[in-house]
């Protein structure tokens, strides 16, 4: 009995224990479980995609979808904390307390920063497609000689480069200045035809006081933008909540903006006048310089509900050039042998450009997920180049008694004239669904373009005429041409961007195609593009990218100009024959963001190669480009671009990109350069302030940019076997707070009714370098010809005042 007593102890206790186990086990197996879900928006009740939530101190979250929306199961507890993150936002938790069945938690997270004055600078958004963020927030304290604001920040964009200050065009990756297309608020818009340089170029149509956003994408971009070669620039115009506005005043002209909204609506008035005419001063010709720009913007938006839009643009913009030339002296040669070219001229140049653009678009949201978009738009330009001028020149050798080497007179005449208008009809939409966001459209362009033009030019070397003929008087240059076109365009397109995430990182996919015909030729084109990039789950500061599409060019008027010439006299002609131009990319690129401290920076890299077919070769002759009017060359551009960007200074944003770039195509069976082809390319903007106070800030903005091909005018490209000087420049801008009143400390008097007020002072070409923008040549009567370089300008001082209301 005794010996049975233990034994039976033992069993009991293990009896008790297995029991124990068992009501936990079942406990656990059927606890409480509960859903979680809802939707996370920033402060503007849009929605977050890709923000985390998770269970704090668990394994257990998910991610929103591009709805912002999310949804999860996890066992309930006393206590539950859930934790909403997501990159460049606050981080907020909400508690819940023995949560039951489901819960809804809508929440919304803001924007974080770390502030400086007036200085914000956010987490530097990461890049999963091929259009990148443009920060424009220093422009305004930096004064430009081209009038295009915007663009002189493009052109420090990797991939980017400009070879001169008084035109706001720009080349990308071997592209000419025609292959860059520009949208405002989802639009195309369209520049002056005519321009034949930077002098007479105007206002850019991108008017800086009014843009919200800036976007743009050196190549591989989506199926939603249209029929250019090289780049997309995306512009979105401000909706303002409140009332607010700035003013100011320089050497190179005035400019006025206000605007005022709320909730529901939001209008923007903004006003340019430019004078480039102290600038054009510093030029080697002298004379007297006339151009006069002006234009006015308007943009208006209502919602009368939340399921409807309404937004008109309007611009209205008057340019004109008049040039009285006096006289030119222009030294150029090496230490060991100078020449000089003097020039006295008579007559005079007198150039209008008048263009006029307005769109209308109405958006209807049938619900969060689905929108449609009704787009009109139309766009006018009447232009006119007129000018007689005539020169008697001089071409010596400097340090010689009798060094005249040439000696001659010229005379230049031309009675252009063009109109041009553009209707555009399109309906775009948008659908999310899961994990996609799909985006289609479908567009239709009416073109009308007249043109009538009669240009020559007569050149009289030591008393014979060049070129020389004993039966008639020949001159070296003349066209003439008198055409009409009318032509449609019909596109489609539709894309779409998926995004999963896998256990080693996360795919983002764009893929789509655009559909084309153009009724001039009848021409049907199918053009597929893709974009995917890698997320690795390991370190998402890193993002692999690869880009690749086909991409047509429709020809413009320009490009459907093809010539003959009869006993000396070319005449103009369009082509009916002509083709699209077509560019098959391939990018492949990523990007590393760091931290140096608490500074955020961004490193990065892309290498690609484009093959060209069907191209239409062009000479440059300043920003002019003239076509051969017909689908003969095929040819390449391949480089590698590198940018670094992020707070050199601690509060300021900067960067700096440079590139290498081969570009060549082959024409009647021999390689050429194109003429973009510049080797080598750096840009850099810095911004910095003064230490210990917001007073001060200083910007500085610099190019250095290999030569371009250049060879004598009216040749063929093969004669171009020659090279410009390297395009080098340094822009400074020092600005000084007068006053300060972002915080509405001043209550009374006067400058209430002020945020800042601002004075700068602006250095343009700070050191002085004489870049060529192209060549005059003379031609002696021995045929022998003289390059003789035309200087851009040289350095020059601009004080300007900034208001802010």
């Amino acid at each position: 009995m005794n010996f049975r007593l233990p034994m039976m102890k033992k069993i009991m206790n293990r009896l008790y224990i297995l029991c124990v186990v068992m009501m936990m086990s079942c406990a656990k197996s059927f606890a409480q479980s509960v859903i979680i879900k809802g939707r996370v928006m920033d402060n503007k009740r849009s929605p977050i995609e890709l923000a985390q939530v998770r269970i704090e101190g668990k394994p257990i979250g998910t991610t929103c979808n591009l709805n912002g929306r999310y949804r999860f199961t996890c066992e309930s507890a006393d206590t539950l904390v859930v934790v909403f993150s997501m990159l460049g936002y606050e981080t907020r938790k909400r508690v819940l307390n023995n949560p039951q069945d489901s819960v809804t938690l809508n929440v919304m997270l803001s924007p974080i920063g770390l502030e400086l004055g007036e200085l914000q600078v956010n987490e530097i958004r990461r890049q999963t497609n091929s259009m990148a963020d443009v920060n424009i927030k220093d422009f305004k304290h930096m004064g430009n000689a081209s009038g295009g604001g915007i663009e002189q920040i493009i052109a420090t964009q990797a991939g980017v480069s400009t070879h001169n200050e008084l035109s706001s065009q720009y080349n990308v990756r071997g592209g000419s200045f025609d292959e860059n297309s520009v949208y405002i608020n989802g639009i195309e818009v369209y520049r002056p035809l005519l321009i034949r340089s930077g002098q007479q170029e105007g206002l850019s149509i991108i008017n800086p006081d009014m843009v919200e956003k800036v976007g743009f994408s050196a190549g591989g971009f989506e199926a939603k933008y249209g029929e250019k070669m090289s780049s997309v620039l995306d512009i979105d115009y401000k909706k303002v909540k409140g009332f607010e506005g700035s003013a100011s005043a320089s050497f190179l002209g005035t400019s006025a903006y206000v605007g005022y909204g709320n909730e529901r609506f939001s209008m923007t008035h903004a006003l340019r006048y430019k004078t480039t005419k102290n600038l054009l001063g510093s030029l080697d010709t002298s004379g007297e310089y006339d151009p006069r720009d002006f234009d006015y913007q308007t943009y208006w938006s209502w919602s009368p509900a939340k399921s409807w839009t309404f937004d008109v643009m309007g611009v209205i913009s008057m340019n004109d050039y008049n040039f009285t030339p006096s006289d030119r002296t222009t030294k150029f040669g090496t230490s060991e042998d100078v020449k000089e070219f003097k020039v006295y001229f008579d007559g005079k140049e007198q150039d209008k450009f008048n263009t006029y653009f307005g769109s209308f678009s109405t958006k209807h949201r049938f619900n969060n997920n689905n929108d449609l978009t009704f787009n009109f738009s139309g766009f006018k330009t009447s232009e006119s180049e007129t000018y007689d001028i005539s020169g008697e020149y001089w071409l010596s050798q400097e340090g010689e008694e009798d060094g005249s080497l040439a000696i001659g007179k010229y005379l230049e005449h031309a009675r252009n004239r063009l109109n041009a208008s553009m209707v555009n009809v399109g309906l775009t939409g948008r659908s999310r669904f899961g994990a996609h966001d799909m985006r289609y459209g479908a567009l239709m362009k009416i073109e009308h373009v007249t043109e009538s033009m009669n240009e020559w030019e007569m050149r009289d070397s030591a008393g014979y005429t060049l070129p020389r003929n004993a039966d008639y008087l020949s001159l070296i240059y003349n066209l003439s041409s008198n055409n009409e076109e009318k032509s449609n365009h019909y596109e489609f397109y539709v894309q779409d961007t998926y995004r999963k995430k896998y256990d080693e990182g996360e795919v983002v996919l764009n893929y789509g195609a655009r559909l084309t015909h153009w009724s001039w030729n009848s021409e049907t084109l199918f053009s597929p593009r893709a974009t995917v990039a890698f997320i690795p789950e390991k370190n998402d500061n890193i993002v692999f990218r690869l880009s690749t599409g086909v991409y047509y060019q429709t020809p413009f008027y320009k490009e459907m100009r093809d010539t003959t010439t009869v006993n000396g006299t070319t005449s103009a002609f369009l082509n009916k024959e002509i083709k699209s131009q077509k560019s098959v990319h391939f990018v492949l690129g990523g990007e590393y963001k760091f931290r140096i401290g608490a500074r955020p920076f961004k490193f990065t890299a892309e290498a690609y190669y484009k093959a060209l077919t069907d191209l239409i070769p062009y000479n440059i002759n300043n920003v002019r480009v003239v076509y051969y009017g017909g689908n003969i060359s095929s040819g390449y551009a391949t480089g590698l671009d590198l940018k670094i960007y992020g707070e050199f200074v601690p509060g300021t944003d900067s960067w700096i990109s440079c590139g290498i770039m081969k570009t060549s195509e082959k024409i009647n069976g021999t390689w050429v350069p194109r003429p973009t082809d510049q080797r080598f390319n750096m840009s850099m903007f810095f911004s910095d302030y003064f230490p210990n106070t917001d007073k001060w800030k200083v910007t500085v903005k610099g190019h250095y940019a290999g030569g371009l091909p250049f060879g004598p005018p009216h040749t063929g490209r093969e004669k171009q076997v020659f090279r410009m000087p390297s395009y080098r420049r340094v822009d400074l801008g020092i600005s000084y707070r007068l006053l300060n009143n972002e915080n509405k400390t001043i209550k009374t008097g006067f400058a209430k009714t002020f945020r800042n007020i601002w004075l700068g002072i602006d250095a343009f070409n700070i050191l002085d370098i004489n870049n060529v923008n192209s060549y005059y040549w003379v031609t002696d009567i021995t045929n022998t010809q003289y390059a003789v370089p035309n200087y851009l300008t040289g350095r020059q001082i601009n004080a300007r005042f900034l208001f802010e209301f």
